[in-house]
């Protein structure tokens, strides 16, 4: 983040002599990234530091396991229905992942109740970013506090501490995670570290955390670590981890409102880069760009066709969730929910006559929403519960042969052989 924020009580100068409680010497933690040569936070714990253990560590009865089936290595597109997949759980255990790569990993999540008070979850291997697809409720870290709502990114760095306790009956998040870093696309930014005034995104309308009075508890305090492709090591505190009276710095969890990507039109197809909202990595070497797809007016060229083009991005692996039912090029083909996974290795379309139907569309306003990450040179698959949760007939649904009727629904079925 090009914003540096400071919370609570600190001292002027760095690593010096501080007291957040009277006759108590408050306990500097610096949490970095890139090697402390990217972004960071100061944090001053009340009394303790996050390394007090009081039991051993030991393997968590639970874990995030990303395993491929066998029939998944034939190359093929996929639509997950994860509109299908049950609510269950909470915001911790009911995570499942359902596609994966050396450096990105995308699960989804629909849990009921909250996590319960003194558990807590540290993802110690990657970056995180949470899409509210239903539900709100309250993302609690040590840095504070941040409500969430329906679409709403929960941004979340790595190493980072938190709760998530739920407001509403039931929550579904898409969730994506990076080795790397989650930002704002370097290329918004100006030499002042402002977002450039042509910018679809205006990095003041992020939802900085709400930090309270710090939690000066001693007891016994579960912090479940993910590291090491997916494995869960429960660690015991003997403090709670929400103990910091203040910190400072660019590395903190933040929101930012899908709604807030402000999308930007033109008289003809705008190609993907323009929906760009975050990105992480080294792009375009590795990492992955996420897009927004926001509603917005479609080209109003007197030839325009609002469809995009079939496209062969041979160096990216394309995912895209659709938060409605309402995108041109899928209509009749997706639901709430309907994730689209299209590997690099094979060209996709829109299916049957979706350009010929979009011509109606010119000039108007669309209605769709939806979130894409497209991967830089890393080949993704799908994990069992992918596989389970895939739409079998997808891969044929662009043969025209197959559709029952392609005038406005698009319904299609499997050929006879």
């Amino acid at each position: 983040m090009a914003i540096v924020l400071k919370r609570g009580s600190l001292p002027r100068t760095p690593h010096t002599e501080f007291y957040g409680k009277d006759g108590v010497l408050a306990l500097e933690e610096i949490h970095g990234s890139y090697g402390f040569s990217g972004p960071w936070a100061r944090k001053l714990h009340i009394r303790s530091y996050p390394t007090e253990q009081v039991l051993p560590p030991k393997k968590a009865d639970f874990s995030f396991p990303l395993n491929a089936p066998k029939e998944a290595e034939i190359l093929q597109p996929f639509l997950i229905q994860t509109g299908d997949m049950p609510y269950e759980g909470d915001p911790l255990r009911g995570r499942k992942p359902i596609i994966f790569g050396s450096s990105t990993i995308s699960s989804i999540c629909k849990p009921v109740k909250s996590m319960k008070d003194d558990e807590f979850f540290r993802n110690g291997e990657r970056h995180e970013i949470y899409f509210v697809q239903e539900g709100d409720g309250v993302l609690r870290t040590e840095y504070g506090n941040i409500e969430f709502k329906k679409n709403l990114y929960l941004v979340i760095p790595k190493g980072t501490t938190y709760n998530i306790k739920l407001k509403s009956k039931k929550a579904w998040f898409l969730i994506v995670e990076s080795k790397w870093p989650i930002v704002f696309p370097p290329h918004y930014i100006n030499k002042g570290g402002q977002a450039h005034m042509s910018a679809p995104i205006v990095e003041t309308e992020i939802e900085s955390p709400v930090l309270h009075e710090p939690i000066d508890k001693r007891g016994k305090f579960t912090v479940y670590v993910k590291h090491n492709s997916g494995k869960v090591t429960k660690t015991v505190m003997g403090h709670h981890p929400f103990d910091v009276v203040g910190w400072e710095g660019a590395l903190y969890p933040f929101g930012f409102d899908i709604l807030n990507h402000h999308g930007i039109a033109r008289e003809i197809h705008t190609a993907p880069p323009v929906h760009q909202t975050f990105q992480t990595g080294n792009v375009p070497n590795n990492g992955f760009s996420l897009c927004s797809f926001v509603p917005q007016m479609e080209g109003w060229h007197p030839k325009e066709v609002p469809a995009p083009y079939a496209h062969f991005n041979v160096d990216s692996d394309e995912c895209m969730f659709f938060c409605n039912s309402s995108y041109g090029a899928r209509k009749g083909f997706i639901q709430e929910g309907s994730l689209t996974f299209h590997p690099g290795s094979t060209p996709h379309s829109p299916q049957g006559k979706a350009a010929l139907r979009s011509l109606a569309s010119r000039g108007t306003m669309s209605k769709r929403l939806a979130v894409m990450f497209d991967t830089y040179f890393e080949s993704l698959k799908v994990t069992e519960t992918g596989w389970k949760y895939r739409d079998k007939k997808y891969v044929l649904s662009w043969d025209e042969r197959n559709f029952k009727n392609d005038a406005g629904k698009g319904s299609y079925e499997s050929p006879t052989q």
